[in-house]
């Protein structure tokens, strides 16, 4: 199952909303890939976000693979479609 969002934190997908998204994507069984411009990275790593350098704009196709894939991006692109915290 894939689904496409948009990054909309003014600091894109920076260390903070990567962390959040990675120990969300870990609560699912399912795999989480995110791509981006012909670059891939694991839902689950940190490391693999963050080298995705998405800022502001940026459309990710999210992509889950497993029992509670459906919930995963629903869960996933939604936090993503959260304002940032001041």
């Amino acid at each position: 199952m894939q689904r496409k969002v948009l990054v909309t934190n003014p600091n894109g997908l920076h260390m903070r909303p990567s962390a959040q998204f990675v120990q969300l994507a870990e609560q699912f069984q399912s795999s989480v890939i995110v791509r981006t411009d012909g670059r891939e990275a694991n839902g689950k790593s940190i490391w693999d976000l963050m080298g995705l350098a998405a800022e502001e704009g940026t459309e990710l196709t999210l992509e889950a693979d497993g029992p509670d894939a459906s919930d995963a991006l629903e869960a996933l692109a939604a936090l993503l479609a959260m304002p940032p915290e001041n």
